[in-house]
């Protein structure tokens, strides 16, 4: 289906979230935070959780990682 009316100049991509050189998700700017959306199975845990920043994102999903992988403390 076409959109002819769609403004797609202000459409801002996904960033993805990688941890140790797996995607586990992408974040998209949602105001003035960032949801991250889960495409991986151990980040289902935050998935649309919101963060202040992408690091905040990628230091989240590397924590659920780590608790999946039974390293946590």
């Amino acid at each position: 289906m076409h959109e002819p009316n769609v403004d797609r100049t202000n459409v801002q991509k996904p960033i993805v979230i990688e941890v140790a050189g797996e995607p586990l998700g992408v974040v998209v700017p949602d105001a003035e935070v960032y949801r991250f959306l889960a495409v991986k199975l151990p980040a289902f845990a935050i998935d649309g959780q919101t963060f202040e920043s992408v690091e905040a994102a990628r230091i989240a999903a590397s924590q659920v990682l780590r608790i999946n992988d039974g390293d946590a403390p």
